[in-house]
């Protein structure tokens, strides 16, 4: 456990009515009275508190101990996937966790829960660093609490309170979210339809079953499992998957019927279970992990969209498993939206798949029911992890927070400007601690290089990102040099989690030598047929990066592609210029002293100019330091989620 040092560190629970509970820490002493519900809350001073360890001890009508208590800086590490990403996931993850040994770093886990009032209730453990623990510690807290603990010499300790896939409403307050009317009435419109949904469900059953039985589109018995999901299975007939991926038959045309797909995984010791992440899935799915049936989602049980299961730690064989799918389509073309994702696992070998059989395309199939639009998941329902999650924790003193999420809000940039800033005011009110420190990661590059500039939703979401900083004590750490085309989970954390301890260290623990951030844009001047750009942060110097030949793919199956320049002969890209017409080309640009000059041969009267702005931009304008420049635009014109709503 890891308590924060400050003169006030509520320590709370429950007992018997009236009772008189005493809270001793070291030689700190504090007592509190339960209250007719039963609740209690005692504040330690630990403000000149050394960092222990301590035995802990609360005593009542009856006593608890707890050993190992140290006293140090408490930080929430909280947001969607790529925070909660363990550092098992990471690049150099196995050498990484085997040195990882350290009494001073710590995380606590809370258990995921998603509800629709908010509760006081939680539950989770402290796990102290080290080859047993830390690999699934998030990758980036465990990054940002390694450096800073080194740095500061206190203990560390991280919350980890995540969810992936999840927008930043779902982390707001009702109190927040009923402050903005358009986003309380998404939420009441989304528990509507969540109850409409059971009706509209048990219809589509019941339709479904009919259906089949009219059109002869029942499901076939599968003879022989072992053939198709064994460990071992022939070679013929199995076919290399491409994603996105609509199974098709040996001939390369659409079918009905059963497919199944595979594929194998190297998977180290473990003794926790194992998530898959399926993504979107067309089709009535059974899972197989290692031959043995592991979950089934049938037309009674179906929901479209993303599937992700749990594997339990029994089922999971240190070295080689195999994950078999198979898919049963009655009326539509069964289809993968991508690859399999396995937490801790590394492919061994490629997705393959083999029909099983197929049916003919009656005519009937046009008169197929349609399973209907699913109710959004609790989790993704605004409120409802600030509820579990976030609000249970309120009275934990603590240090402050680091955030990475955003990927989620990337169809409606234009509304995060709103929703992220109202999320942060909100955690501060409700913790009520001040403007403690929130620091958060700009969204990495991602998706497919674009030929030609122009709008981009990830390129907006990172804008509104930046203009959050206008908040105080807030910071952002800038990874556009970091992402991979084809993985939303690009697998080197610790330059994130070390780009965000130096935010920390610089404005909150007085390393003043500490630059925390890249080049920002500040102003812009157009002279001639060129536009001069003025930067703030920009450290010892403003510097072109070399441009590397080939960009990253996928790290977790070393894929790479030929990086196509789009200025070939400038010695800074990822610039893109634009006249009175608001028609984007690609330009030279050059460092000049503190300034960066920016002109184009087919723009000669220069209105505005954008900077990284692409999902997954090619850019290398950095400072001395090593910190790349934020994406920027000196336009506002309307861009392409302006219309995007919760």
């Amino acid at each position: 456990m890891v308590l924060e040092k400050a003169a006030k560190v509520p320590i709370w629970g429950k007992a018997s009515p009236g009772e008189a509970v005493t809270v001793k820490v070291g030689d700190q002493t504090a007592t509190a009275k339960a209250g007719e519900d039963g609740t209690w809350k005692a504040v330690l001073d630990l403000s000149k508190s050394g960092p222990g360890p301590f035995v802990a001890t609360v005593k009542g009508n009856n006593e608890i101990t707890i050993n190992d208590v140290v006293v140090g800086e408490v930080w929430v590490a909280s947001g969607q996937s790529n925070m909660e990403w363990v550092l098992a996931n990471t690049i150099d993850a196995q050498k990484e966790i085997a040195n990882s040994a350290n009494p001073m770093l710590r995380q606590f886990r809370l258990t995921k829960n998603a509800v629709e009032k908010p509760t006081t209730e939680f539950a989770g453990t402290w796990e102290v660093a080290g080859p047993g623990t830390s690999g699934k510690f998030t990758a980036v807290g465990y990054y940002f609490g390694k450096t800073l603990q080194k740095e500061i010499n206190q203990p560390v300790g991280l919350i980890y309170t995540n969810w992936g896939g999840t927008p930043s409403e779902a982390w707001t307050s009702p109190e927040a979210i009923a402050s903005v009317p358009e986003l309380q009435q998404s939420l009441e419109k989304q528990q509507a339809y969540a109850k409409e949904f059971v009706g509209l469900k048990a219809k589509f059953v019941e339709d479904f079953k009919k259906w089949l039985a009219d059109s002869d589109r029942a499901d076939k018995a599968t003879p022989d499992i072992a053939a198709y999901a064994g460990e071992k299975v022939a070679a013929d007939g199995w076919a290399p998957v491409k994603f996105p991926a609509k199974l098709t038959d040996a001939d390369g045309k659409p079918f009905y019927g059963a497919i199944w797909v595979r594929r194998e995984f190297d998977m180290p010791k473990t003794d926790k279970s194992i998530w898959l992440d399926l993504g979107n899935v067309e089709g009535f799915e059974s899972l197989y992990w290692n031959g043995k049936l592991i979950k089934e989602n049938t037309y009674e049980s179906a929901v479209s969209g993303r599937r992700t299961y749990s594997i339990p730690a029994n089922e999971v064989k240190e070295g080689r498993n195999v994950l078999a799918m198979r898919i049963y389509s009655p009326s539509f073309q069964p289809t993968l939206q991508r690859d399999f994702v396995i937490s801790g696992a590394n492919p061994a070998g490629p997705t393959v798949s083999k029909v099983e059989y197929t049916q003919a395309a009656p005519a009937a199939d046009k008169a197929a029911p349609k399973l209907p639009a699913p109710a959004m998941a609790p989790h993704n329902t605004a409120t409802y992890l600030f509820n579990g999650m976030i609000n249970p924790i309120l009275s934990y003193a603590i240090s402050g927070a680091i955030w990475y999420q955003g990927e989620s809000n990337a169809g409606r940039s234009y509304q995060y400007r709103m929703a992220f800033p109202l999320m942060i005011t909100d955690w501060r009110k409700q913790w009520g601690q001040g403007d403690f420190p929130f620091y958060f990661v700009q969204l990495a590059n991602f998706l497919a290089k674009d030929n030609a500039p122009g709008e981009s939703g990830w390129a907006e979401l990172r804008e509104a990102q930046s203009m959050t900083l206008k908040l105080p004590n807030t910071g952002q750490a800038v990874i556009i040099d970091v992402g991979e085309s084809d993985d939303i989970h690009p697998r080197n954390k610790q330059v994130v989690g070390e780009r965000l301890a130096r935010l920390a260290l610089a404005k909150d623990y007085g390393k003043e030598d500490v630059v925390y951030s890249g080049p920002t844009y500040k102003s812009m001047k157009v002279d001639g047929s060129k536009v001069r750009l003025a930067f703030d942060n920009i450290g010892g110097g403003l510097v072109a990066h070399e441009v590397p030949a080939t960009y990253v793919k996928k790290s977790l199956t070393n894929e790479t592609a030929p990086l196509v320049r789009n200025s070939p002969s400038s010695e800074l890209e990822g610039f893109a210029i634009c006249g009175d017409d608001k028609k984007w080309v690609w330009a030279d640009a050059k460092i000049d002293g503190s300034e960066v000059v920016v002109w184009s041969d087919k723009v000669p009267k220069p209105v505005a100019v954008r900077y990284a702005w692409a999902n997954n931009p090619t850019c290398n304008l950095y400072n001395k330091e090593g910190l790349p420049a934020s994406p920027f635009r000196t336009d506002d014109f309307p861009g392409a989620t302006v219309n995007g709503k919760y």
